[in-house]
């Protein structure tokens, strides 16, 4: 894995957590990438060195699902099985679809496959590997409607 790849894989991991946060408390957006910027990115808490990320992803990724939530909402909450709703996934969850489902539809200079593979390997580092497939697939489906 590249040193790039490396520091983007952090970067969909921290934001990933951001939005949590964000969710779960109700932090502003430019205090919560500040509080990222400064205290988490590359940083050591707690006795664990957090990687590197690429911040300017970073960023990205989580002012363009801030941006683009009730857009992104609708997509996930299209593919999901009949009786099922965003408010019954996991937070966490949610958070992993809001971002995949982001860089699917805004960065076409991320290849569809390297995007959906990982989210699901963000899905691993907090679930069982069956929801880390029901994320592979959810991201699948989504990335044939918004990818040629």
């Amino acid at each position: 894995m590249t040193a790039k790849s490396q520091s983007r894989s952090a970067a969909r991991l921290a934001a990933v957590q951001a939005l949590y946060q964000m969710d779960m408390e109700r932090t502003q957006l430019a205090r919560l990438l500040d509080e990222f910027h400064q205290h988490r990115l590359g940083k050591e808490i707690e006795d664990e060195q957090y990687a590197d990320a690429e911040v300017a992803f970073f960023d990205d990724l989580v002012k363009g699902v801030d941006a683009r939530r009730d857009e992104i909402d609708v997509m996930v909450s299209d593919r999901l099985a009949q009786g099922w709703s965003l408010a019954r996934l996991d937070k966490t969850m949610v958070q992993i679809l809001r971002c995949g489902t982001y860089e699917l539809l805004a960065r076409p200079d991320v290849p569809k496959a390297a995007a959906i593979t990982e989210y699901v390997d963000v899905a691993h580092a907090f679930f069982e590997p069956r929801e880390a497939k029901f994320v592979n697939g959810l991201l699948d489906a989504i990335a044939r409607d918004v990818r040629a």
